[in-house]
This record gives structure tokens, C-alpha cells and sequence, in this order.
């Protein structure tokens, strides 16, 4: 049974929205300055990574979000650059630069980046870089190697890295990401395969990490490893246990536009709606649309 808050200051209206089905506001309804931790934005004035053959979703400028978000009520949130763009960041900036204070961004750099444009960034309002293990990149196969270098060049600037890898790979490199000298978002749950959930031996090395108090995890895609579908009872097992593990640091988000789901897309309303079951305590739920965005990324 989902618990419902009754005195949020937030609330929802019906929108319909590219690339999510539906048009019903969620159920439940955010604290004001709630953060969407993890969409991207697409925009065709900007030229595709050589290294990219997938093409992007349509419907995915800031003026499509701008309608999720009234859909949603959330106000704040983190644009992440999609692999589509390699390390060309201009579309991010642009969308940062339309989106204003109420946004920060998470860019791709490899490891020549000049100080100069991580300086660029940061004034712009990125506030860390992702690695990425799972996709295509403009460098190709991305090494722990790459990822501690990279953590290196971005500390000076406070930054954080969100790594992007699956259930398997996160077992291999837990040491790795366990000495980054920078606090560490995990990507999507941690990509914990199923039906495997909370036995999956990366679930055990995740919480390892959030022990130590330096790590975070969004609570994004259930829908990517679910074998069940909506609402992705099997995906939500792993959500409940970390936002019970750890409170504190846990980041949720849509990933709107939902690249990955070259066919029907989610219900973004009802992945907002899930968050009422993964944190039935509404004290909770504020830390982690509002208090925990707020501390990571600077809002």
C-alpha cells in the first residue's frame, strides 16, 4: 500500500510530455525545490559525436523538460550529458544556461581536458563528470585507469564522479572506486541485475561503499533491469533497501528522455509515484528530493 503525503507544497498538473506515456500528474505530490537528479537533454543544433550510430530521442529540449517538470512539480535538476555528444559539452551548457540557478550538470571530459574548460564548467554550473563503462565513448573502452586519472583532474575543482557500470563491473572495480580521491555517485541503482536483486554480490560491494560514507546512489531506471515491468516490483526490492541503508546520500531522478527505451517509454509520473513506497516517511522523501541535491551539488 502506497502512503500518499497529504501537505506537500508541490503539486503536479495534468501535461502530456514527450517521450513519457501518459499525461496524469503523480499521485504524490514534492516538497517545493524538489530536484530530478538524472535527465538529459538533446537538441539537434548540436552535431552528434563522431563515435555515436544510435541516434537521439526527438523531443528532448529544454523546452520539452520544462513541460516534465510541470507535469512532475519539481523545480530543480541535473542535466546529464549524454554519451550521443562524446566530450563536446555545448549542449549541456546551452541547457544549463537556459535552465538558470535551479540546475546543475554533470559533463563527460576525457582525460586531456585543459583547466581551463573544467573552470569553463564548473562557472557554468557542472559540478562533476560521469564515467561511463556500459556505452560507447568518443575514446572508446573506458579503463579504472581513466576513471582514477579523471577523478584526479577534477578534485581540485570539487567536483564528484558518477560512474555508470553494471552489477558485474562494479564487483570487478570496487577497489578502484573505493580510492577515488573524489566523493562517488553510483549511476541507476547500480545496475543491479535481476532476478538476482539484493543477493547480487554488487548490492553487498554498493553498500560497502555507502558505509564509508563518501558514496551515493541514484535511485534512477528501475525499469532497465526489471524482468517484471511496471512498477518494476523486482527493481523497487533494491531501491527500498538502499534509501533504508543510507538516507542520507541517496539522489533520485527520471532519465528523461528515457534513451535507452527505444520503444515505449516509462510513465514518469509513476516513477515519482514509486518514491512513495521506497520512502513512506515523508521526512525522508524531503531529504531526497531537496536536502540531498541541495548538499552534493550546490543548489
Amino acid at each position: 500500500m502506497l502512503a500518499w503525503s497529504s501537505g506537500a507544497l508541490a503539486v503536479g498538473v495534468e501535461q502530456a510530455v514527450p517521450n513519457s506515456i501518459g499525461s496524469a500528474p503523480p499521485r504524490l505530490d514534492v516538497p517545493a525545490n524538489s530536484c530530478d537528479c538524472h535527465h538529459h537533454i538533446y537538441d539537434e543544433r548540436f552535431p552528434v559525436s563522431p563515435h555515436w550510430r544510435q541516434g537521439f530521442p526527438p523531443g528532448a529540449t529544454v523546452a520539452d523538460y520544462r513541460l516534465l517538470q510541470r507535469r512532475l512539480g519539481t523545480t530543480r535538476c541535473v542535466v546529464v550529458q549524454p554519451s550521443t555528444y562524446g566530450i563536446d559539452n555545448r549542449c549541456l551548457v546551452d541547457a544549463l544556461g537556459q535552465l538558470g540557478s535551479a540546475a546543475r550538470g554533470v559533463a563527460v571530459v576525457d582525460t586531456d581536458v585543459k583547466d581551463a574548460e573544467l573552470r569553463m564548467l564548473t562557472d557554468a554550473g557542472v559540478r562533476a563528470i560521469r564515467v561511463n563503462f556500459v556505452s560507447p565513448q568518443s575514446w572508446g573502452r573506458t579503463t579504472p585507469e581513466m576513471l582514477a586519472t579523471l577523478a584526479k583532474r577534477v578534485t581540485p575543482f570539487g567536483w564528484h564522479v558518477q560512474i555508470l557500470m553494471t552489477g558485474d563491473q562494479i564487483v570487478t572495480h570496487e577497489s578502484v572506486i573505493r580510492s577515488l580521491s573524489t566523493k562517488v555517485v553510483i549511476d541507476h541503482l547500480g545496475r543491479i541485475p535481476q532476478p538476482d536483486g539484493l543477493k547480487h554480490p554488487a548490492f553487498a560491494a554498493v553498500c560497502r561503499m555507502l558505509d564509508e560514507g563518501r558514496t551515493w546512489v541514484k535511485v534512477t531506471e528501475p525499469y532497465e533491469d526489471s524482468k517484471l515491468g511496471p512498477p518494476y516490483a523486482d527493481s523497487s526490492e533494491v531501491a527500498r533497501a538502499y534509501v533504508q541503508a543510507a538516507p542520507q546520500r541517496i539522489l533520485w531522478g527520471t532519465d528523461w528522455p528515457h534513451p535507452t527505451q527505444r520503444g515505449t517509454k516509462p510513465d514518469d509520473a509513476l516513477l515519482l509515484d514509486l518514491l512513495a513506497d521506497w520512502a513512506p516517511d515523508e521526512k525522508t522523501r524531503r531529504r531526497i528530493l531537496v536536502e540531498n541535491p541541495a548538499e552534493l551539488f550546490g543548489f
